[in-house]
């Protein structure tokens, strides 16, 4: 690309295990496998690849445009870089693509919604956009040196499928746009093709609005600072007011900030926070708040002893919040017994996900399920999640994100003993 060339880069942490669901439910995502297989020479390398993928051996993948890249490790835990190059589209080709979104209102609604319909992608071919990759449009580079299609590429394909199928525009900052440079433009576009007159200058905006002118573009949103920002510090020598604690506000002041900067990050990547409010919190949850914010060791005293719990029981409920906010601490400390249905499903989901004899024996006991003779456990939780436990010297201690598939929430369970089939 020349002039508008996206250099930004998205960096997508490691995904956990895929046992028991597929790598692609999207059309794009299905059809980015579909160029990975008619380009492969090898089709057990794919099928290779397919196996690492799901056995969480992809690391974090670095999208920027033209290439996707990822550290990929083998059985034996040797490390690989994979590319997948895929080619750029040159400025006229994205002119041409931004004049197909705008012609129909439905195109950038659903493109804006992370949305690839595929009546966009047929009518951007027909205009000579080919946005999606066909044959031989993956190129694969590995340090391995593989010349074709290996499985730590093929590994890094099925893994950015998985990428695809929550955010297409994936695909379009590996084509060459990044999500927000492409938005931009679109909103310039779709503003310039407004059949109204503009308004005269110096006219109010509400009354400009209000006799149907056409209004400019709005500016373009701020960039994130790289880091939340820096509450004041409390501690000024002076004695504060009765009932109030420094140590504690300081916590509180640094939280804020931290949650500020993420729902911030997230309205500037995605549009629209991806948060809801959350019901008043217990004292007891409010505390586990806290203390995932403080380091004093005085303060993690109180605050153990204010929410009932000893300080290891505190250190297990802040990994829990931290993991999954106020869903993961009640995970942590609350069991209930799953209705029959939901019992049925997650059964049949953990038989599909290995071969009878390679498959782990469970206990179910309400909404948590035990490894027999293991020290590995996974909780359902109130919605629909499945949580990975491990215990620790004697106690139950969250070891990960949760997931939807029971299987995978098992897998994450086992990484710490090695590699599963």
């Amino acid at each position: 690309m020349t002039g508008h060339r996206a250099d930004q880069e998205r960096t997508f942490a490691a995904l956990p295990p895929a046992r028991g669901r597929g790598f692609a439910r999207t059309w794009w995502g299905q059809a980015w496998l579909k160029a990975l297989e008619d380009t492969a020479l090898d089709g057990e390398q794919v099928k290779t690849g397919r196996r690492l993928a799901r056995a969480g051996a992809v690391g974090a993948v670095s999208v920027r445009p033209g290439r996707v890249t990822a550290v990929v490790h083998d059985r034996d835990r040797t490390a690989h870089r994979a590319d997948v190059l895929l080619e750029e589209l040159p400025d006229d080709d994205w002119a041409r693509f931004l004049d197909v979104v705008v012609e129909r209102s439905g195109y950038l609604a659903a493109l804006l919604d992370h949305d690839l319909p595929p009546c966009l992608a047929e009518d951007a071919a027909a205009a000579g956009i080919e946005l999606l990759p066909g044959i031989g449009d993956l190129e694969p580079e590995c340090d391995c040196g593989a010349w074709d299609h290996c499985g730590h590429t093929a590994a890094l394909c099925h893994v950015v499928a998985r990428l695809l199928d929550q955010d297409p525009f994936v695909l379009l900052l590996m084509r060459g746009r990044a999500e927000r440079v492409l938005s931009a433009e679109l909103q310039v576009r779709d503003t310039a093709d407004d059949d109204g007159p503009s308004a005269p200058d110096g006219m109010d905006a509400a009354e400009a609005y209000a006799l149907g002118y056409a209004l400019p573009a709005l500016p373009p949103l701020p960039e994130l600072p790289a880091e939340p920002g820096l509450p004041p510090a409390l501690d000024t020598g002076a004695q504060p007011a009765p009932g109030v604690d420094p140590a504690a506000l300081e916590i509180l002041a640094g939280r804020t900030a931290v949650a500020a900067h993420q729902w911030l990050g997230e309205t500037l990547t995605d549009g629209t926070a991806l948060h809801s409010p959350a019901l008043e919190p217990t004292v007891a949850q409010d505390a586990v708040r806290l203390a995932a914010g403080a380091t004093d060791s005085a303060v993690l005293d109180r605050l153990a002893e204010g929410s009932g719990r000893s300080r290891n029981e505190l250190a297990h409920a802040v990994l829990a919040f931290r993991l999954g906010g106020a869903a993961g601490l009640s995970v942590l400390e609350e069991e209930w017994a799953p209705d029959g249905e939901t019992h049925a499903r997650a059964r049949a989901a953990l038989e599909s996900a290995w071969d009878e004899d390679e498959r782990p024996s469970l206990r179910a006991e309400g909404n948590r399920w035990t490894v027999d003779a293991e020290d590995r456990q996974i909780r359902l939780g109130g919605d629909g999640r499945w949580w990975p436990y491990r215990k620790q010297q004697g106690h139950w201690v969250p070891a990960g994100s949760p997931d939807q598939d029971p299987a995978t929430a098992l897998a994450v369970t086992a990484r710490a003993e090695g590699w599963e089939e």
